[in-house]
């Protein structure tokens, strides 16, 4: 499966162009369409959109095979969308390690699509684009989930159990 051309918007729109380095919200140095900047990559002259286009292009492949390797029940483009955007902007890591994950592998959609609520903090804060990002991204997953047998419902408020740590970054 493969980010969909409404996923890849959600990403663009989320993290915007900057054609400079910059320290994203959780104090990482990015560039682009939210490259998080490799130890051995450097932009003193900053890049064209086509370099971030290219660069976004790798980045999303390295989150498409994270989903593919991490999630082991069938997904519907939206819910493969919205998990792509996920670890494109928290990482795998934070997709392996969560609540979210194991709520889905063990089948259970609704419960895993209201998880991505609780993903809505950077710096022991709510941040307002994160919250706006998981709202654009439990959208794509309950768009056409009844396949799957998903019907979930926004939260009315998300309480979360985790502890509050700079959990954005762009890092896969």
């Amino acid at each position: 499966m493969q980010l969909s051309a409404e996923g890849l918007d959600l990403i663009k729109k989320s993290e915007g162009f900057r054609d400079h380095v910059y320290r994203d919200v959780a104090g990482f140095l990015t560039i682009g369409y939210g490259h998080l900047i490799k130890p051995n990559e450097s932009f003193p002259g900053g890049i064209s959109e086509p370099q971030a286009a290219a660069m976004l292009s790798d980045d999303v492949q390295a989150a498409e095979q994270a989903v593919a390797r991490l999630v082991k029940v069938a997904l519907t483009q939206g819910q493969f969308d919205a998990l792509v955007d996920f670890c494109f902007n928290l990482g795998s890591a934070r997709l392996a390690g969560s609540t979210l994950l194991r709520e889905l592998n063990a089948g259970h959609h609704d419960a895993a699509a209201r998880q991505l609520f609780a993903w809505d903090h950077a710096g022991g804060a709510v941040n307002a684009g994160l919250k706006a990002r998981r709202q654009a991204d439990f959208e794509l997953w309950t768009r056409g989930a009844e396949g799957n047998g998903a019907s979930a419902k926004p939260p009315a408020e998300v309480a979360t159990s985790r502890p509050k740590t700079n959990a954005a970054t762009s890092a896969v």
